[in-house]
């Protein structure tokens, strides 16, 4: 047999240290630190003040009390106080009681009195106090949609403004968030995220009541994206889809596609595709997406249809101006190789040009005009071998 025990919650201790509320008449008077108080049921309430008399005067006796009366009787000796409160001030000037395990019977009102040696006086209005049992705990949210990145803050209230003395407990989606329980009524998340969004509860310990669950909505910045199913060129008569790609938080509802600079949207659906596209689809495309929160457009993909018509002109086109290149380069080598040729022709038969020039010169010379001067002392008589025998030629 497994037994178990369970420690009871520390009692809730509420200081009321707000605003002063005080009656005052020629030296006399007494200062609450608050007109009313709410607390919780069991908790621990302490009521802060202090009085003031002439000088001159001495304390005899002080206590609180629920009466407004000439003579009030003392809570201490009330047998639903006895056990419960005390004065925690003193015969000067201090007048701060507590009253533990509150009940619900406790709602009053409380005033302090003094008694002198020479009067009385009692402190009215005196201090309000209200018990509640929780009963209308409820989250509220700085906002209930908040994007990422940025905080938001989370406040458990009630009818009754519960003060400091309280120690609250926070929940997401019905799990304790243990790291969150703290000494105020307000949770503070920093820098949320998408797994930030949930539902949020509150309670206070030592109390069963839970508040009803607070959906907080943590939207994401992310803008839609569109993909091409084709990698390569878009020609005429091919088929093209396009995908709308969104992390929006909540999840996108809805899908749109427009064509930059068309007024109408061309389609809806996460996908758009076209079949037997031609040159009259090109242009720019983007979707918007929507959800119950907000729209978001996407960043426009170019969709560029190339005609087969102009593809078989431009390889017509290409193949010309090849001939033309191959053309131009020939006529230049031809020339260049003319030009090679004559120069070597020129270097290799100028001698025997002067040998005909020479052979001309002779000619002219046999033939010149036997009157000339220079042939006047030649002898033109023939040739006569009987002259050999001449003395001249025999001393040879």
């Amino acid at each position: 047999m497994v037994m178990s025990t369970m420690l009871a919650p520390p009692p809730l201790i509420f200081l009321l240290m707000i605003h002063e509320v005080y009656s005052a008449d020629d030296g006399w008077g007494v200062h609450y630190s608050s007109s009313s108080i709410c607390a919780l049921k069991g908790s621990t309430v302490i009521i802060n003040c202090t009085y003031k008399y002439p000088t001159g005067h001495q304390i005899n006796n002080t206590f609180w009390t629920k009466i407004n009366s000439a003579d009030p009787p003392d809570l201490s000796e009330d047998s639903e106080y006895s056990q419960r409160i005390q004065y925690l001030g003193d015969k000067h000037h201090n007048c701060t009681m507590s009253l533990t395990d509150v009940r619900q019977t406790d709602s009053h009102k409380y005033y302090f009195r003094f008694i002198t040696d020479k009067n009385k006086w009692l402190g009215v209005p005196g201090v309000t106090l209200d018990i509640t049992l929780i009963t209308d705990l409820q989250v509220q949210s700085s906002g209930e949609r908040v994007t990422e990145g940025h905080s938001v803050t989370l406040t458990c209230k009630s009818s009754c403004s519960l003060t400091d003395g309280s120690t609250f407990i926070w929940y997401k989606n019905n799990q304790s968030l243990s790291e969150r329980t703290d000494r105020n009524n307000q949770l503070i998340l920093q820098s949320v995220r998408r797994n930030d969004s949930g539902n949020y509860s509150c309670a206070v310990q030592g109390h069963n009541l839970t508040s009803p669950h607070q959906y907080l909505n943590v939207i994401s910045p992310d803008k839609p994206e569109i993909s091409v199913n084709s990698s390569g060129e878009i020609m005429e008569g091919d088929s093209v889809t396009l995908t709308c790609k969104s992390k929006s938080n909540p999840p996108a509802q809805n899908y749109t596609w427009f064509k930059v600079n068309e007024t109408s949207s061309v389609g809806s659906g996460q996908t758009y595709s076209i079949t037997n596209i031609n040159s009259r689809h090109s242009g720019w495309f983007y979707c918007e997406v929507q959800n119950k929160d907000r729209s978001q457009k996407s960043v426009a993909v170019l969709v560029n249809v190339k005609g087969k018509m102009m593809i078989f002109h431009l390889i017509i086109g290409l193949l010309i101006l090849g001939a033309v290149v191959f053309i131009v380069v020939l006529i230049i080598w031809r020339i260049r190789w003319m030009k090679k040729r004559n120069s070597f022709q020129t270097v290799h038969h100028s001698p025997s040009h002067d040998s005909h020039k020479t052979c001309d010169l002779y000619e002219n010379l046999r033939t010149a005009d036997d009157s000339s001067p220079v042939y006047g002392n030649i002898k033109t008589d023939s040739y006569d071998e009987s002259n050999l025998s001449s003395p001249v030629y025999e001393n040879i």
